[in-house]
């Protein structure tokens, strides 16, 4: 099963930076539900999270899966 984390993109000037959103313990935070991490995501940054649906640029925030192959991997220890 796969593990997804949130991301915000907050510099204006470079589209390519991604900020992990962290917990208080300054550790990502981390989900095993992808629609989860996007209740949580929307919870923390609603504004931004609402104005990509209204917005033709560039994304501000993403749901990503940490390992894309975990699935995989997990079939390789078996």
């Amino acid at each position: 099963m796969p593990t997804y984390k949130l991301q915000v993109q907050d510099d204006d000037a470079n589209a390519a930076i991604w900020h992990d959103v962290k917990s208080e313990s300054g550790q990502p935070l981390l989900f095993q539900d992808e629609g989860l991490a996007r209740a949580k995501l929307e919870e923390l940054f609603p504004v931004l999270v609402k104005l990509e649906g209204f917005a033709s640029g560039t994304k501000r925030t993403r749901v990503i899966i940490v390992n894309p192959y975990q699935d995989i991997d997990s079939e390789k220890d078996k």
